[in-house]
């Protein structure tokens, strides 16, 4: 069995300038970004023939995959929904003016629709910035309708493996680096949720760079930094940093410095109509967390 998934207190304020911040730029810079998301795109493959109605894009950032999905079902109501109006009012750039899409700010973990209502939850790269993932995922099964689709991706924890352990040899106990949920930790609350036939997937991008200070810039350019409360403040002093320099340095191969990004991809369908949940200790759901497929690529 995996640790159970704690609720993760971030900073909403703090996400939501940054990635206010970032929205004019992020198109440019977001390039594993892209990739993810068109990844995800591919995979809406299994609605076959069937034409969704209404498509919710959470965390949908400055819309490309919302124009997207409005290209591929014209006739489809396509929502993009982010915590960042800036990112919001990108959304246009993206789209034909006989395409529109609509444009919601608010919060993943509550969602302004009413219940079942929405037929194609699509969110790519978003979740890990939730503060209660279960919560979230409670609150997609309630607006999705019946055997609707739940796609999303998803930051796993030996993403910037590379940075973090650079920080813990510099003397950092705690990295000035958001925590992300590991594969089972995510199965384990679509389950709970009462999400059916979850299928997860496990991609480990290495991007490289030419050194340290590059990194460090994307990060804020995609407004991709430590958002927890409980966050160390400051700069943590110029000796540690160049502590923290010096030791992502010994990782160098090739000349470049290598990145590592851990991707969790999720698929999996609302339940019929009147389905239970799983209610405190009891297991309800069709099958245990250890026999959801996981395909590591």
């Amino acid at each position: 069995m995996s640790t159970p998934l704690r609720p993760r207190l971030f900073d909403l304020a703090r996400l939501k300038r940054s990635f206010g911040r970032a929205a004019s730029g992020y198109a440019e810079v977001a390039v594993l970004q892209r990739e993810v998301e068109s990844r995800l795109l591919e995979q809406l493959a299994v609605l076959e023939e069937k034409k969704p109605a209404r498509i919710l894009d959470i965390g949908s950032g400055p819309g490309r995959a919302s124009a997207a999905m409005k290209k591929r079902w014209p006739g489809a109501d396509v929502i993009a929904l982010d915590l960042a109006l800036p990112m919001l009012r990108e959304v246009p750039r993206q789209t034909r003016f006989w395409r529109p899409v609509k444009r919601v700010c608010a919060e993943a973990s509550q969602l302004p629709f009413a219940d079942a209502s929405i037929d194609v939850i699509f969110s790519s790269l978003c979740l890990q910035w939730v503060p209660d993932l279960p919560v979230a995922l409670a609150e997609f099964r309630r607006v999705l309708r019946p055997q609707g689709l739940l796609l999303f991706s998803t930051f796993g924890p030996d993403t910037l493996l590379e940075l973090r352990e650079a920080y813990l040899a510099a003397g950092e106990r705690q990295p000035p680096l958001s925590p992300f949920a590991a594969i089972q930790q995510v199965g384990d609350a679509l389950i709970a949720a009462g999400f059916r036939n979850p299928v997860l997937e496990r991609d480990l991008f290495t991007l490289t760079y030419a050194d340290v200070r590059g990194l460090l810039q994307e990060l804020r350019a995609i407004g991709a930094g430590d958002a927890r409360v409980q966050r160390p403040r400051g700069l943590g002093g110029k000796a540690r940093h160049a502590g923290m320099v010096q030791a992502y340095e010994g990782q160098r191969r090739d000349g470049v410095l290598p990145s590592s990004w851990e991707v969790i991809t999720a698929t999996a369908w609302a339940p019929d109509a009147g389905a239970p949940r799983r209610e405190g200790s009891a297991d309800i759901a069709s099958f245990p967390a250890d026999r959801i497929p996981v395909r590591r690529r």
